[in-house]
C-alpha cells in the first residue's frame, strides 16, 4: 500500500476508533442515555395514551439504561427518548444522536455495516393481514393492492415473494402500521404485510376485529436485535450482559407478559432463542 494511502487509512481508523469508544464516556460525562424509538412499532415501541414511550424493545432499553448508570456507578441518569423512523433510525445510530436503537427492528448482514447489533431480543416472522370475507392467503391476492410498511425488510420480503412466484399485484407503501390498517378496514387495500407480532396486536386493537384475519403461512424469519454504534465493543458487552442476565433470570417472561398479554405464550422457537442467549457470566 503507497505510504500516503496507508496513512490515510490509519487516520480512518484511529477517528473510527475514537468516535467508537465515546458512548459510555459520553454517558458518564453528560448522566444521559438516549433512546431511539419508533412510534408506530407496537407493541415494541410506541407512544401509549399519555404520550410516553412505551413497548417490549423500550423496556429492554430501559433496563439498558439502568444497569449502564449501575456500571459506571452514577448517581442518576436520565433517558431523554428520540422518535426516529424505518429511514433514518441508522443513520441516529450512526450520527450519535442515539446510543440505543429500541424497535422492531430485524438484524441483517446488510444493516450490520452499518451499525452493531445486541444479542437478539425477539424472533418474528412475516405474515399477511387480511379481511375476513377476503381469500385465505398471499396466493389468493392476485391483482389486488397490497399494503407494506415502507422502508422495511418485510417490503423487501413482499416484493421477493411476488417476483419469485411471478404474481402480479400492486405493492402500496404506508407511513405507518395504524395507516395500513386503516386502509384494510376501509378496503382501499386486500391485505396488509408485516411482522407477525405487530399485526396480531394490530387486529386486537381494531374497532372490528372479528373482520379481520391472520394468514397461517409465515414469509420470513425476523430475528431483532438493538442496534448501536459500530465497533463500541466496550458498550456492546454492557449491552449484551444485561440482555443474557434478563434471559436467565427470567425477567424476559414478565416483559413478554406486560406487552403480548397474560395468555400470551412464547413459541418453540422463541423460547429457545432465550435460552440460547441467556450467556453465563
Amino acid at each position: 500500500m503507497p505510504r500516503l494511502a496507508w496513512l490515510t487509512f490509519a487516520a480512518t481508523v484511529l477517528l473510527a476508533a475514537g468516535v467508537q469508544a465515546q458512548t459510555l464516556e459520553r454517558i458518564r460525562d453528560s448522566g444521559t442515555f438516549r433512546i431511539g424509538y419508533r412510534e408506530d412499532a407496537a407493541p415494541f415501541s410506541f407512544k401509549n395514551t399519555l404520550g410516553e414511550p412505551a413497548g417490549f424493545s423500550v423496556e429492554l432499553c430501559r433496563l439498558v439504561a439502568a444497569e449502564t448508570k449501575a456500571a459506571l456507578g452514577l448517581d442518576a441518569i436520565a433517558i431523554e427518548y428520540v422518535a426516529v423512523g424505518t429511514e433514518d433510525r441508522f443513520q441516529a445510530v450512526q450520527d450519535g444522536r442515539i446510543d440505543l436503537l429500541c424497535g422492531a427492528t430485524t438484524q441483517t448482514l446488510s444493516r450490520r455495516a452499518l451499525v452493531d447489533f445486541s444479542l437478539f431480543t425477539f424472533l418474528d416472522g412475516a405474515a399477511v393481514l387480511l379481511r375476513a370475507d377476503g381469500p385465505e392467503d398471499l396466493t389468493g391476492l392476485a391483482g389486488q393492492k397490497i399494503g407494506v410498511r415502507g422502508a422495511t425488510t418485510t417490503e423487501q420480503a413482499l416484493r421477493n415473494f411476488l417476483a419469485e412466484t411471478q404474481m402480479t399485484a400492486e405493492v402500496v407503501t404506508v407511513a405507518s402500521h395504524e395507516e395500513g390498517l386503516s386502509k384494510l378496514e376501509a378496503g382501499a387495500i386486500a391485505a396488509y404485510f408485516g411482522d407477525q407480532a405487530i399485526l396480531i396486536y394490530l387486529a386486537a386493537g381494531s374497532d372490528a376485529p372479528e373482520k379481520l384475519k391472520l394468514s397461517e403461512q409465515q414469509f420470513t424469519f425476523e430475528p431483532y436485535a438493538l442496534a448501536l454504534t459500530r465497533g463500541d465493543d466496550d458498550f456492546r458487552l454492557l449491552v449484551d450482559r444485561t440482555l443474557a442476565g434478563i434471559y436467565r433470570s427470567g425477567v424476559i417472561d414478565q416483559l413478554f407478559a406486560n406487552a403480548f398479554g397474560k395468555n400470551a405464550r412464547q413459541s418453540p422457537a422463541l423460547r429457545a432463542v432465550y435460552l440460547i442467549n441467556g450467556l453465563a457470566e
